[in-house]
């Protein structure tokens, strides 16, 4: 029989193997029994399960998943190239024909997946959009943000990873029922000091799948997962991201401009919105 080990590709038999996992790790209980700590491999949630309960996925199904994640960033890359194409031409009849080149908002993106961080780096490129994306694990990542604002100066941060909530539909104001959502507020906070320090306008999204999204919008978050506390694609922190570099600063976007583009809408994500980060 086939042992389960660190990388593999799993489903969870109890769920009907309805979510692709990559083992970050295996632990063993007190009581002996190991347990798998599980990522997702399309959707940024964190779980964990007993070994027992995982079923390897077959190579096949592996390749047509991430293949599916590759065409919809392609998808998404042409829409929004089509879209800032369109903006660009608008734009120019509105200031009398005039061209100047507008630059776009500046990303800084920390995100507690490797596998992540190497997508979110083409997806960004293909868009032509400046950005710095770093792989911190969500529980480093309060402590580095600070040094990395400083370096960087962008205009937009993005702190994601994965999350998810230890007890599923209960215990939604408990901060110790989610798994990583503690380390995203922290560094949201860490950010708005830094803000303060320095005057700029900063426009943050922070969170993952079922991350606590009052807590993080409290702490000064302007876009944050996940209010209904569903899973968040992958591609949903870039879609926000997106979105705010390229729209011009006296538009204000509120989440009724993104949702559409979003997996699951204002249910996923919500916020206060922001002005756009694209200067003249």
């Amino acid at each position: 029989m086939y042992k389960i080990k660190k990388g593999d590709i799993v489903g969870r038999i109890s769920y009907g193997k309805d979510i692709l996992f990559t083992v970050k790790n295996i632990v063993k209980r007190k009581d002996g029994k190991k347990v798998a700590i599980l990522k997702g491999l399309i959707l940024r949630i964190e779980a964990d399960a007993d070994i027992e309960d995982l079923e390897l996925i077959e190579k096949k199904q592996v390749r047509n998943h991430i293949r599916n994640l590759e065409d919809k960033c392609e998808d998404k890359v042409k829409r929004c190239s089509r879209r800032n194409i369109n903006n660009n031409k608008i734009e120019d009849r509105i200031f009398l024909g005039r061209s100047e080149e507008k630059k776009n908002g500046k990303i800084l993106h920390l995100d507690g997946d490797k596998r992540y961080t190497d997508k979110s780096i083409k997806y960004y490129r293909k868009l032509g959009l400046e950005a710095v994306v770093r792989n911190v694990p969500e529980n480093r990542q309060e402590y580095v943000v600070m040094d990395l604002l400083n370096r960087y100066n962008p205009d937009i941060l993005v702190i994601t990873g994965h999350d998810g909530m230890i007890r599923n539909g209960t215990g939604y104001n408990d901060i110790y029922n989610y798994r990583n959502s503690k380390y995203f507020i922290n560094t949201v906070k860490e950010a708005k000091k830094w803000v303060n320090k320095t005057g700029k306008d900063l426009v943050i999204f922070a969170g993952a799948c079922q991350s606590y999204y009052e807590a993080l919008v409290a702490a000064g978050a302007n876009f944050a997962s996940s209010p209904a506390r569903v899973l968040i694609d992958f591609l949903d922190p870039l879609v926000v991201a997106e979105k705010v570099a390229t729209t011009e600063e006296y538009k204000y976007i509120t989440i009724n401009d993104i949702a559409d583009e979003l997996r699951d809408g204002t249910k996923g994500i919500n916020g206060i919105g922001a002005r756009g980060k694209k200067k003249s």
